[in-house]
């Protein structure tokens, strides 16, 4: 497993499989570069891709205090640059599109183009602003599995929490495996997020937004917050938050399609 120590220090573990155009996959809250490991062999025989644990998780770095997505979006270029990787397709998976979006509004050099998986530009309500602070406030008196067990049955559609028992056992380990910092850090994080519906209006990119038809975490309303000639809308059947473990081929075929087309345009 291949870790690098970034400019600002951070030492980050990461997967760099494949050849070609580079696909930089950033994983959701409270879990890896696992969680892609259903869908990098189906990637990797076309392009590269680079899929980092964030601050806090898997085998990276945590520190202390809350993580921006400002500070998450710094973190991926640095990681870019490390591997002398000077543009790729940045591709966020909840958490990760949100540091997406950061990226783009940032470092817009480096960007091929733009993926928000199971994510959205829409900033916390009130009330998800308050669930936040008591999820940090929880992992900081109890630690990390309680939070865990509750956290992911939510993320998978309701069908697949007794037919994928495999799949959720997965989630939770993965889970288990983020720092206290990296949950603490990665909710208030989330919190402070800004609204960046702008970011995707204004990408001078090609933009793929994917979602799950059962996806109880980003709701219908919010997951095709923008469209436009640039824009490629993915809907995903029967598949909630974790497109990538309930639906692997369909999730792969998405990014394959979105990246194939994006790269011709490019090339033409």
């Amino acid at each position: 497993m291949p870790t690098a120590t970034l400019k600002n220090s951070l030492q980050v573990a990461y997967t760099d499989e494949g050849e070609g155009t580079a696909l930089l996959l950033l994983h959701g809250y409270c879990g890896s570069r696992r969680y892609w490991d259903d869908v990098l062999p189906l990637l990797r025989s076309e392009f590269r891709v680079i899929a980092p644990d964030a601050r806090g998780h898997g085998e990276t770095q945590a520190t202390e205090g809350a993580y921006s997505m400002e500070q998450l979006a710094e973190d991926a270029s640095l990681l870019l640059d490390a591997l002398h990787v000077k543009q790729a397709f940045v591709l966020g998976h909840s958490m990760g599109g949100y540091t997406a979006l950061a990226f783009a509004e940032k470092y817009s050099s480096q960007l091929l183009g733009l993926g928000l998986l199971h994510s959205t530009t829409y900033p916390d309500d009130e009330n998800g602003k308050a669930g936040r602070e008591k999820v940090a406030q929880r992992v900081a008196e109890e630690g990390i599995r309680g939070h865990i067990d509750d956290l992911i049955p939510k993320l998978f559609a309701p069908a697949h929490r007794t037919s994928m028992p495999d799949k959720l056992e997965l989630a939770r380990r993965i889970g288990y495996g983020t720092s206290p910092l990296g949950a603490i850090g990665g909710a208030l994080g989330m919190k402070e997020r800004p609204d960046r519906l702008s970011a995707l209006e204004q990408a001078r990119v090609p933009v793929l937004l994917l979602a799950g038809e059962a996806d109880g975490v980003i709701g219908p309303e919010k997951r095709f917050p923008a469209s436009g000639p640039n824009v490629k809308s993915v809907l995903l059947s029967g598949a909630g938050h974790m497109g990538m473990m309930e639906a692997p081929e369909a999730f792969a075929d998405a990014i394959l399609d979105f990246v194939r087309s994006a790269s011709g345009a490019e090339s033409r």
